[in-house]
């Protein structure tokens, strides 16, 4: 994949999850995607665990959002990386997070992502399914 096919892919996913689209969005991973969460040095491995992941991110984790910022974007032939920063409103609280999120292609779909996030946030990402992360 060249790097404009890379970018294509991780924007199609992006747009995905913004609209709640779990059916598409799933269509643009393989089967048993893989994510790994840093520094917790924890991962999620298969489609239906990450299928229940984004139901819950969409319901649960999305309601919170406030706004977010893309920081920075780096972009090459298998893989696309964005650091941004995403603010949430938490129990009548704001909470800022910085997160870099790492998508990398495996043949022609996304074979996951690797997500640099303090413990809380991937907590507040992962909601119930957070508990069935398995170490690293």
């Amino acid at each position: 994949m060249d790097e404009k096919q890379m970018l294509d892919l991780a924007t199609r996913h992006a747009q995905y999850e913004a609209e709640q689209k779990i059916g598409p969005l799933m269509e643009t991973l393989v089967p048993e995607p893989e994510y790994g969460f840093y520094p917790a040095k924890l991962r999620m491995h298969g489609g239906d665990l990450c299928k229940r992941y984004y139901e819950q991110f969409f319901t649960d984790f999305m309601s919170k959002v406030r706004g977010h910022k893309l920081l920075n974007e780096w972009v090459s032939h298998d893989s696309v990386a964005q650091e941004y920063d995403i603010t949430l409103r938490v129990d009548g609280e704001l909470e800022t997070h910085r997160v870099l999120g790492i998508l990398f292609a495996e043949g022609d779909r996304l074979g996951g992502e690797r997500i640099y996030a303090s413990e809380r946030a991937t907590r507040l990402m992962a909601g119930c399914v957070f508990d069935e992360f398995k170490p690293l």
